[in-house]
This record gives C-alpha cells, sequence and structure tokens, in this order.
C-alpha cells in the first residue's frame, strides 16, 4: 500500500488535493490500483492533523490485532489445498459426458475402486502438474482437494491404465459421437498430424523402436503417435506406432479406422508438405476420400510449371493472394502471402551480404558444404567464388509462396482456410508434448504405454473444450493465465470452537471467467466439511 495525491478540477477552475491510500491488485491479468480510503483533503491534513491520523490509525490496528489474536486461540487453520483446476475440469469431464461412458463400459465388471476417479486424476495431473504415477501418488496429491482420490493407491492408477488401454476405441468413439452432439452436425475436414516420444530404457518389445525422432534424441528408442482432430481443433482419434513407423504409413491405419468407426459421410483430409506422396494420395481417393495437401513446392517437380502459369491472384486480405491452377488434371492452389515476401526477402539479403563480405576476405569455400547458403554461390573459371544472379533470381520466385494440392470442389478460399487451420493441430502436439508432458516414457509394458497416452489424450480433449468455451466466453482470455489463476483457488480446512469447515479463498485475475464460461457457480465461501468418502480400496 501508499498514500498518492489526487487533485481535482472544481467548476469554477479552482483545484482541490485528496490523500488516498492505495493498494495495488491484478484483475483482468493487469494490475489496478484500488482506493482502500479517502484519508481527507491535504489542506485539512497539516498542522500535524495528519501525525495525529497515523497515530490514531495505528492505536486502531494494535487494538484490532489484539482481538484478532484472542479469536485466533478459536482458529485453527488445518490445511490449504489446491482446488481451482479440479472444480473446472471435472464439470468439463462431465460435460463430455466421460464419467456416464466409464460406467457404461464397466457395468458388468466387479472392481473394487473407482476407475473412473482413478483415470481423472491421472488426467487432472496431466493438465496442471505433469509427474509420474509414482509422483502423483505421493507429491502431487497431498496438495490438492480432491477427497473422491483419497482411497485410491498407486497400483489402481496401474490398473487403470490397463483398462484405459482396453477399451481405446470405444471410449474414443463415445466422445466422438458426444462432441457432435455438442458442437457440430456434420465431420467433414479432419486433421492428422504424428509426434514422437522417447523411452529411457529399451521400452516394451514390438512398439519401442529406432527411428526418426523430432525430439533430437536418435539414441533412444521411440514410438510415434499420431491424433486425429477436426478443424477448429478438436481431437477425435489418436493412434500409437512402432517408433520406426514413417508418418506416411501412419495414414493408412487412419483412413481405415474414419471409414469403420465413425461412419462419415464425407471426409477431407488435411495433411502438412512432410507427409505428401502420390501413394499417400492414391491411398486417399482409393479410400472414397478428398484431401488438401501442402506441396513441397521447391522440391515438386509440377511446382516449377503450376508458378510457371499465367493468370492473376485473387486478394483475400492483406496478408493472403491466391491463384487457382490446372496441371495436367489435377487441382492446385497458390498462395501468395506478401508480407512474408517481404520477410524472405530481406532474409536473403542478409545472406547475400554475408557471403559478398566472406567472398571478398577469400572465406568463401568454408561455406560450400552450407547448402542453404550454397545455392547463392558459383564457381568462376579460374576457381573463385561468386554470387550466383541465376540462383539468387530463382529463389526469389518463391517468396511468401506455397502450393496446395485439393481434389474438392470447395471454393480456392474455402481450400486455403481448411490448411490454415493446421496450426491448430501443432498447437495440439505443443500442448501434448510440454504441457502434459508425453515424453519421455517410463512404462515398461505395451498395455501400460497405451494407457498413459490415452491419458494424455484425453488431458487434451478437456483442455480442448475449456479453450473452446473460453474464446466464446471471452476473446482476449489467456488460457495460460486462466489456468495459473485458477491454481490460487484453495480450498482451506479451518476448525473453530471444534467444529470443522471448508472455506475457500478469494477468486483471482481470470479464475471466474473459467467459472463462468463452464457454468459452474464458485463454491460457497463457507460450508460444513463432506464426511470422507467409504469407497473400499482393492
Amino acid at each position: 500500500m501508499f498514500i498518492r495525491q489526487k487533485t481535482f478540477k472544481n467548476k469554477d477552475g479552482s483545484t482541490r488535493t485528496y490523500l488516498q491510500l492505495v493498494e495495488s491488485v491484478r484483475q483482468g491479468g493487469r494490475v489496478r490500483q484500488r482506493v482502500v480510503a479517502t484519508l481527507g483533503r491535504l489542506e485539512d491534513l497539516q498542522d500535524g492533523r495528519l501525525d495525529a491520523l497515523i497515530e490514531n490509525l495505528a492505536r486502531f490496528a494494535r487494538s484490532t490485532w489484539r482481538r484478532l489474536e484472542e479469536q485466533a486461540e478459536r482458529l485453527n487453520v488445518r490445511w490449504s489445498k489446491q482446488w481451482g483446476p479440479a472444480l473446472i475440469f471435472e464439470r468439463l469431464w462431465q460435460e463430455a459426458e466421460l464419467d456416464k461412458v466409464f460406467a457404461a463400459l464397466l457395468e458388468d465388471r466387479q472392481l473394487a475402486f473407482d476407475v473412473a476417479e482413478a483415470v481423472f486424476t491421472m488426467v487432472l495431473g496431466r493438465l496442471t502438474d505433469p509427474c509420474s504415477k509414482r509422483g502423483l501418488v505421493r507429491q502431487w496429491l497431498q496438495g490438492v482437494y480432491r477427497p473422491q482420490a483419497e482411497q485410491l493407491e498407486l497400483h489402481h492408477y496401474y490398473r487403470a491404465l490397463d483398462v484405459l488401454a482396453e477399451h481405446k476405441e470405444a471410449i474414443e468413439d463415445r466422445l466422438f459421437a458426444r462432441a457432435r452432439d455438442l458442437f457440430w452436425t456434420e465431420v467433414d475436414v479432419v486433421m492428422w498430424d504424428c509426434t514422437s516420444s522417447y523411452f529411457e530404457g529399451r521400452g516394451p518389445e514390438g512398439l519401442a523402436a529406432y527411428g526418426y525422432s523430432r525430439d533430437k534424441r536418435p539414441d533412444r528408442p521411440q514410438l510415434v503417435v499420431g491424433v486425429l482432430m477436426t478443424r477448429d481443433g478438436y481431437p477425435i482419434a489418436h493412434e500409437v506406432f512402432p517408433g520406426d513407423t514413417a508418418d506416411k504409413a501412419t495414414v493408412k491405419t487412419v483412413l481405415d479406422a474414419l471409414k469403420r468407426r465413425f461412419h462419415l459421410r464425407r471426409v477431407i483430409f488435411v495433411a502438412d508438405r512432410g507427409m505428401v506422396s502420390r501413394r499417400l494420395l492414391r491411398a486417399i481417393e482409393e479410400a472414397g476420400m478428398e484431401y488438401i495437401v501442402g506441396m513441397p513446392l521447391r522440391r515438386h517437380r509440377e511446382a516449377e510449371a503450376v508458378l510457371s502459369q499465367p493468370g492473376r491472384y485473387r486478394v483475400i486480405d492483406e496478408q493472403l493472394r491466391i491463384k487457382q491452377v490446372i496441371h495436367q488434371g489435377q487441382r492446385y492452389i497458390l498462395c501468395h502471402n506478401p508480407l512474408q515476401a517481404e520477410h524472405d526477402r530481406q532474409a536473403r539479403e542478409a545472406v547475400l551480404d554475408y557471403l559478398q563480405q566472406r567472398i571478398e576476405r577469400g572465406e568463401a569455400k568454408q561455406l560450400l558444404r552450407n547448402r542453404l547458403v550454397a545455392r547463392y554461390l558459383k564457381t568462376l573459371p579460374q576457381g573463385a567464388l561468386a554470387l550466383d544472379p541465376e540462383a539468387v533470381q530463382r529463389a526469389a520466385r518463391y517468396d511468401g509462396k506455397y502450393l496446395l494440392r485439393t481434389n474438392t470442389d470447395l471454393e480456392p478460399e474455402a481450400v486455403v482456410r481448411a490448411y490454415q487451420d493446421l496450426w491448430r493441430i501443432e498447437r495440439a502436439f505443443r500442448t501434448l508434448k510440454s504441457a502434459l508432458d508425453l515424453r519421455p516414457m517410463f512404462h515398461w509394458t505395451e498395455r501400460r504405454v497405451r494407457g498413459h497416452v490415452m491419458v494424455c489424450f484425453l488431458a487434451l480433449v478437456l483442455e480442448s473444450l475449456l479453450l473452446r468455451k473460453l474464446r466464446q466466453q471471452n476473446p482476449e482470455a489467456s488460457y495460460k493465465d486462466v489456468l495459473s489463476d485458477l491454481a490460487q483457488l484453495h480450498a482451506v480446512a479451518v476448525e473453530l470452537d471444534g467444529e470443522t469447515y471448508l472455506t475457500r479463498t478469494e477468486l483471482v485475475g481470470q479464475a471466474y471467467e473459467a467459472f463462468k464460461a463452464v457454468g459452474l457457480r464458485p463454491p460457497a465461501r463457507v460450508q460444513p466439511m463432506p464426511r470422507p468418502a467409504t469407497t473400499p480400496a482393492g
């Protein structure tokens, strides 16, 4: 807190100044100043009056503190545990009807523990503070208010992973049906991308294999995980493959799953440039599906012919111009971003300036092994190196451009927008690998590994639901900030005169945005302490 002077102007042009007691508070992700009290007009507090006011406030504070000390003897705070994220994600868990999904799947099985609660607790841990299953039980749960999980032990979580692996497809099918009821009537555009994770140790036989590592850990056995999503970023399904599986090889599995499991009337498959091959496109077409795929512009043999086709670009906005080209019976959309083109030009000019300096100093030959810069060099008859104007001109033709190929009848702009939605996939995988901590893998059996990945997938589902609702409630709300503010909401057990009560801390920052977005009222400030659960352990 601090004292500030606040001056106001009167109608006659004169001014009046007040002394205010002010504190800084965080509201909506910003720090704002809040007036605690107005102490009076500055002129009225002169001649020692301010000193007298301060002395009186100090005397009042001392007497108030003595009363608080007397009351504190009757009051005992037993514990304080994080509560906010559990409340929000439990609400989304119920909205997705995952509680009903597990109840239906396991109604004929006599299990001595709550499988759904074990799964939800693991999912909640992934979303808030990823750790091992052992760390979940021994550390994380000790600081989280989740009385439903108090009867669960470590082996229950491992058994829950087995259940997840066993019922993986059934869970996804029911989630898909529920999401379609909630958000859309027809799904026609799906997106697929793969990531990898590595094992500490050998990993399970048949799943762990050495292959291309996106984690830059080729020394570790890998596994490949693919996620299928709608164009607005909602996860539909996932697949786990051995670590040496090529991206292109995963698509056949996905295509078969789409036809067999989801009975979609129309599917438009959207994929990035790294997954394109003639065999892939032929497989998609043979499956009776449509596609929108990015083409490697600099390496694709038809790209030069497409670039050379006459025709004017149609301006969509300041960052997008498009041109449709039909070449050898195939439909292409050539896209040009003027802002990106200028960025590409400036980056190339910087490289050329650097190369020219190295040429003048006679140091250019050391750069010939670098393909990114060597393409701008040519060897003169006498053996010296120089910049290659033709190579520079060829490179300039690609500035700000990318190429799409499609067999759909969508309008060109719709094709481009569908492809641009791939960023949601990329964001999903960043979440899957960092915030959800898919890597590294510590499980040693294939079933447990698949169960662990399923936990991460369900966490991705709940996060996607929260993001959707936050965008609807407040497009400016930051998921990261909301989650951080929710973590500040604690449940506090207070004992007063022998009776125990459950209280909560205040909502801070954007925490209220989350409650409002999911349609949930914050808990009462004070309520009787709920009785402990009596679920038997097994």
